[in-house]
């Protein structure tokens, strides 16, 4: 695919090392798709309809090239479900992208942003969010409602709300930790990258900054020696931890390219974490368990795996609570513990994560008539003072088994899945 890919937009070889080459060239239309890789009908009809709404679509050039050429999907489709969305979603992306609906801001960040470029869910930990757009857009992406554009220019905030995002923090002495997310913040230049861990390493009640990432896993080549030195420079063990929380998949997304880049970051003293977003297409037996090997070979270290978010729009990658647990039990739980260190959660609205291994982080309800069932979400200073739990209906485990069937797996190797709660 890489040379195919080259051959195609009439590029050498030590372009496809160039980071700005791939941004210049992101694949962001049927056409050119079409060109590169066999799509599927429903592919080919999902992408034209994202375009044809203005719904965000993007690859770059080094992710298109781990897919396979032909359209079957049978060893890529965890690949390829991650940004060529389904016409289910982009026909709901259409309905429901003008509207305040929560299924579009399911975490209601709204509620929890002070600020614009702040978010706050949890006492000692804040979000700030310097751009929002990203090389490539996930299809189950949580900010989906806030992104306009795949690398698009106008994404960043002004400095003018950055300094006021910033000093929101500077005044909140209770906030020890920052994770610099978006959108994907490595897709700003290292001179502003500098200039905001300058701010915050003069903020002294500020211990650890998370730089939330998916360069690694899509654009590796951005990892560059000049980049990481910025990076580091603010990494002071003792007084400030800088760390980096990556988003690996699946295990066609580990090659070397990626390798180097983790390397990078971690010969430089800092940690590499991955967050796993657990959807229908890497969820089939194993699958989790052989990346979480993978990932601790090439150092990143399996931090959680999060249950896709009950958003509307992304029915289709949503997994029942209880495959979650039966990969858990049955899967993770043959690993060695260095390996299976991830924590499976839930994020809940205004509540945040839900750890779905405590039980009494939560109550079964019951079983509506068309097999969903139903949770009751507690928040966790249940003990501490009255706070609004939240009641959430899981997908079918039936439909569920459904689409794992139609992806060519063996539901009967699931069988267990109707004993967990």
């Amino acid at each position: 695919n890489k040379a195919r890919i080259l051959e195609y937009f009439g590029a050498e070889k030590p372009d496809w090392e160039d980071w700005k080459w791939h941004t210049r060239h992101i694949i962001r239309d049927v056409k050119t798709l079409g060109a590169l890789i066999k799509l599927t009908d429903e592919e080919y009809q999902a992408v034209k309809f994202a375009r044809e709404n203005k719904i965000p679509f993007g690859i770059t050039p080094y992710y298109l090239s781990l897919m396979d050429y032909k359209a079957g999907r049978e060893k890529d489709y965890a690949v390829r479900a991650q940004v060529i969305p389904t016409l289910s979603y982009v026909k709901n992306m259409k309905a429901l992208r003008n509207t305040r609906e929560p299924s579009m801001d399911f975490m209601l960040e709204r509620d929890t942003s002070p600020i614009e470029g702040i978010t706050r869910r949890y006492p000692m930990i804040v979000i700030l969010k310097p751009i929002l757009t990203c090389p490539q857009i996930c299809v189950y992406c949580q900010r989906n409602w806030e992104i306009e554009d795949v690398y698009s220019p106008n994404a960043a905030l002004s400095n003018e709300k950055m300094e006021k995002a910033i000093q929101w923090i500077a005044d909140t002495p209770e906030i020890r930790e920052v994770l610099i997310t978006g959108g994907d913040p490595l897709l700003l230049s290292n001179a502003v990258i500098e200039k905001i861990l300058v701010r915050l390493s003069h903020i002294g009640h500020v211990e650890r900054i998370r730089i939330g990432t998916r360069i690694p896993v899509t654009l590796p080549q951005r990892v560059t020696d000049s980049l990481v030195d910025v990076i580091n420079r603010f990494h002071n063990p003792g007084k400030r931890e800088i760390a980096v929380v990556t988003h690996f998949e699946h295990t066609y997304e580990i090659t070397p390219q990626a390798m180097e880049a983790v390397q990078k970051f971690r010969r430089s003293g800092m940690e590499v974490y991955n967050q796993l977003v657990y959807t229908t297409y890497n969820s089939r037996k194993f699958e989790a368990a052989a990346l979480r090997l993978k990932l601790r070979l090439i150092g990143v270290a399996p931090y959680y795996t999060f249950n896709t978010k009950g958003k509307e729009e992304t029915d289709d990658y949503r997994v029942p609570i209880p495959r979650l647990l039966q990969e858990q039990q049955e899967e993770a739980r043959l690993l060695p513990g260095s390996a299976r260190t991830d924590e499976i959660v839930f994020n809940v609205p205004k509540l945040g994560k839900n750890y779905l291994r405590a039980m009494q982080h939560r109550d079964f309800i019951s079983v509506l008539p068309d097999g969903r069932r139903v949770y009751e979400f507690h928040p966790w200073e249940k003990k501490l003072h009255l706070a609004d739990t939240y009641i959430y209906t899981d997908v079918s485990i039936y439909n569920y088994l459904k689409r794992l069937k139609s992806l060519g797996e063996d539901t009967s190797q699931y069988r267990t899945i109707w004993y967990y709660y």
